[in-house]
C-alpha cells in the first residue's frame, strides 16, 4: 500500500518548507526537550540548520554559471537596497512620532522605532536560499550573499543614528560567501560535478526546513498577542511590495523579492545589542525583543506561502542561457531545474 505523503506535502502551498518547519516548529514549542531526550542523530536533525545550510549552499553554488555573477551582484544590491531603505524610511517617519521610547499604553503598547526598524531590516536568509531553491533560479539563490550585509545590528544602528559598532568582521563576510564560491568552482570546473550536486538541493529543503522551525517557538506569538501577529504581517507586506516591484524592475518574476520579505532569526538579538550601544533604547528593548521574535516566526511561516502563490501566479523566471543549452541539445531538463519547475507547479 502506497500512502501519497509528499502529493499531500505539495498541495500545501510551499509545502516542502511549510510543513517541515510547522513540525519542528511545534515540537520546539511543546516538547522542547525532544532533541536532548533523544540526542544523537535525532537530536542532530533539531540542531543541523547552518550545516545544512552550509552543504545546501555548496550545492546551489554549483549550479550556478560563472557568467551569472553580474546577476548576483544587481540582484542582491537591488534587494539590499530597497530593504533597507524601506526600514531607513519607516525608522526617520517613527522615529519623529515616537523617538526612542516606545508606546506606553494603549492597543500599541510596546511599539518603538526599535522595534520596527530591527523587524524590517533583516531578511531570513535560510529562508530566502530555501525558497529560490524551490521556486528561482540558482543565481537568485546567490544573490543573498550580497543581502547578507543586512544581519546584525551594523545597518539597524545606521538607521538609529547610532555608529561605531559592525558585526561584520572579514572572517565572517568570507566565511558566508566560502560555500558558495567553492560550490561554483567545482561546478564551473566539472559538468557531471554540476549535475552530481544540484540534485541534492530539492532534497535537504525540508529538512532544512525541520532544523529552521525546531529554532521557532510558538509561544512567542502568543506572548506578543496580535500586536505580534499585526508586525509580522507588516513586514511581508510593507517591505514585500517594494520588493516585488523592485524584482520586475531588475529583470525578475518578482518571487525572489517576496522571498525575502521576511524578518531574520538573529534579527530578535538587535534591540538589546542596540539598547548595550545606546541607553536611550534600553526602555525599548525588552519589548522590541519580544515583537522581533514574533516577527520571526510569523514571517516564516507566511513568506513560503506567499512566495508560492506568488510563483503560481506570475510564473517561474526564463530559464538561464546554460539551462537553455542543455535543453535544446538534450531535449531533456537538468535535474535541478526540473526540481524547481515541479515545485512551482504546486
Amino acid at each position: 500500500m502506497q500512502v501519497p505523503i509528499k502529493r499531500a506535502i505539495e498541495s500545501v502551498p510551499g509545502g516542502m518548507m511549510v510543513v517541515p518547519l510547522l513540525v519542528g516548529a511545534l515540537i520546539a514549542t511543546f516538547f522542547p526537550d525532544t532533541p536532548k531526550f533523544f540526542g544523537s542523530f535525532t537530536g542532530a536533525l533539531f540542531s543541523g540548520a547552518l550545516t545544512i545550510l552550509a552543504v545546501f549552499y555548496v550545492c546551489m553554488g554549483a549550479s550556478i554559471d560563472f557568467r551569472a555573477t553580474p546577476y548576483i551582484v544587481k540582484k542582491g544590491g537591488t534587494l539590499l537596497i530597497v530593504k533597507v531603505g524601506v526600514a531607513v524610511v519607516l525608522g526617520l517617519i517613527f522615529g519623529r512620532i515616537l523617538g526612542e521610547t516606545p508606546v506606553a499604553a494603549g492597543m500599541f503598547a510596546g511599539v518603538s522605532t526599535l522595534a520596527i526598524v530591527a523587524a524590517m531590516n533583516d531578511t531570513n536568509g535560510g529562508l530566502y536560499m530555501a525558497l529560490m531553491g524551490q521556486y528561482g533560479r540558482p543565481r537568485d539563490v546567490g544573490a543573498y550573499t550580497v543581502m547578507s550585509l543586512e544581519s546584525g545590528p551594523f545597518l539597524t544602528m545606521i538607521t538609529l543614528g547610532v555608529a561605531g559598532l559592525s558585526a561584520f568582521p572579514w572572517q565572517t563576510l568570507v566565511g558566508a560567501i566560502l560555500p558558495l564560491v567553492v560550490g561554483m568552482i567545482i561546478g564551473n570546473l566539472d559538468r557531471e560535478m554540476r549535475d552530481f550536486l544540484s540534485r541534492a538541493v530539492p532534497v535537504m529543503i525540508p529538512f532544512f526546513a525541520f532544523a529552521l522551525g525546531a529554532g521557532l517557538d510558538l509561544s512567542k506569538v502568543w506572548q506578543a498577542g496580535l500586536l505580534g501577529l499585526g508586525m509580522g504581517v507588516a513586514v511581508v507586506v510593507v517591505t514585500g511590495i517594494p520588493l516585488f516591484l523592485a524584482d520586475r524592475i531588475t529583470g525578475g518574476n518578482g518571487v525572489a523579492g517576496v522571498a525575502a520579505a521576511s524578518t531574520a532569526g538573529n534579527a530578535a538579538a538587535v534591540p538589546a545589542i542596540v539598547a548595550a550601544a545606546n541607553p536611550a533604547y534600553a526602555d525599548a528593548a525588552r519589548p522590541a525583543t519580544i515583537l522581533v521574535a514574533a516577527c520571526v516566526v510569523v514571517t516564516a511561516i507566511l513568506v513560503p506561502i506567499v512566495t508560492a502563490w506568488t510563483a503560481r501566479v506570475v510564473g517561474r523566471d526564463v530559464a538561464e542561457p546554460a539551462e537553455e543549452n542543455n535543453v535544446a541539445s538534450s531535449g531533456k531538463m537538468t535535474p535541478a531545474a526540473r526540481s524547481i519547475v515541479t515545485e512551482a507547479s504546486h
